[in-house]
């Protein structure tokens, strides 16, 4: 009997561990508590078209990731996305010398994961609150009292505060989990009937509420019919402005929009806040993968490595390389 392995999360980490998992012939479930695969690779459908409210781009520099890359790139799941970038430094903005390779899901972030995610066996809405282990095999306690098992073996592929508690199984492994500080980010995106008159189409942004903005609709494949942007604001300013009402962050973003894209800004058609409670870890670690082999239980994840998405990739790949070397 091929006991399945479970995979909670289906984020680029939790579906990259899966997809090897399954290509090397082991049955796996996923599940996940939202209500559809990405995680922070997740785009948001609005009446303003699909916007992608977490991940922007992504870059790819590590030999086996490019490879994954490419082979996306063939199945038309990415593209590259090569803005006119630039720089505000105190209101100034000035062109950016960075020309690296800039890679985006197509027709918006989240294509990617729901590509990896065709023919994986998963239950969305379904938080998983306990993980436990019988004298063989593993089970798994969702928050409606459900029990789901048995695996042979179990890969946590969520942000590190909610992986923590899902490692109590292997207190080294949630020790380990619980003391990344992982950073959140209010994310606002707008959208104006007319097209705003700047060049800008990607900005990182110093000395302000904001660290990022890009033109949406600037990326390939995207919905044109409204010019939409999506605009983050700096870790130091939403961890202030944490439980702000979500009016006032639009607001107070909007406003530090409007002071830095150096052309008039009228009045938004369309307006959207979203708050990413753990949007990135505070600093890189070099883990690739908690694992305990002995007990069959690991965790993967972005916290992991780089905070990036290469780095979620390479981590659930680690995962499943570990899982089949004790196959």
């Amino acid at each position: 009997m091929n006991i399945p392995i479970a995979i909670i999360g289906t984020g680029i980490a939790g579906l990259s561990a899966a997809h090897t998992l399954q290509a090397a012939g082991h049955a796996v479930q996923l599940f996940d508590k939202s209500r559809g695969s990405g995680g922070r690779m997740a785009s948001k459908r609005s009446d303003a078209g699909a916007l992608d409210l977490g991940a922007q781009y992504f870059t790819a520099r590590d030999r086996h990731f490019v490879e994954a890359v490419q082979q996306w790139k063939a199945h038309g799941w990415v593209g590259q996305w090569s803005p006119r970038l630039y720089h505000s430094h105190q209101g100034q903005l000035s062109v950016s010398p960075d020309e690296q390779e800039r890679w985006v899901g197509v027709p918006r972030m989240s294509s990617i994961c729901r590509a990896m995610l065709a023919g994986l066996p998963v239950q969305f809405s379904c938080r998983i609150t306990e993980v436990f282990r019988g004298e063989q095999h593993w089970s798994l306690l969702d928050a409606e009292g459900n029990s789901h098992g048995p695996f042979s073996h179990v890969i946590v592929a969520t942000p590190a505060p909610q992986a923590s508690a899902l490692l109590s199984a292997a207190p080294k492994l949630a020790s380990a989990a619980a003391s990344v500080v992982m950073e959140p980010t209010w994310a606002v995106a707008l959208a104006f009937d007319a097209p705003l008159q700047t060049e800008v189409e990607g900005c990182f942004v110093h000395d302000s509420p904001l660290d990022w903005v890009a033109r949406n609709r600037s990326k390939p494949g995207r919905d044109t019919a409204v010019d939409t942007w999506v605009l983050h604001a700096s870790s130091h300013w939403s961890k202030q402005h944490l439980d702000l009402p979500k009016e006032a962050v639009i607001e107070q973003l909007q406003g530090a929009f409007a002071e830095l894209i150096g052309c008039a800004v009228p009045a938004a058609s369309f307006t959207l806040a979203h708050r990413w409670l753990y949007a990135r870890p505070a600093a890189a670690h070099q883990w690739s993968v908690l694992a305990d082999a002995d007990l069959g239980l690991y965790a993967c994840g972005d916290w992991c490595l780089s905070g990036r998405v290469e780095g979620a990739w390479l981590s659930g790949q680690e995962a499943a390389r570990r899982i089949l070397e004790q196959l």
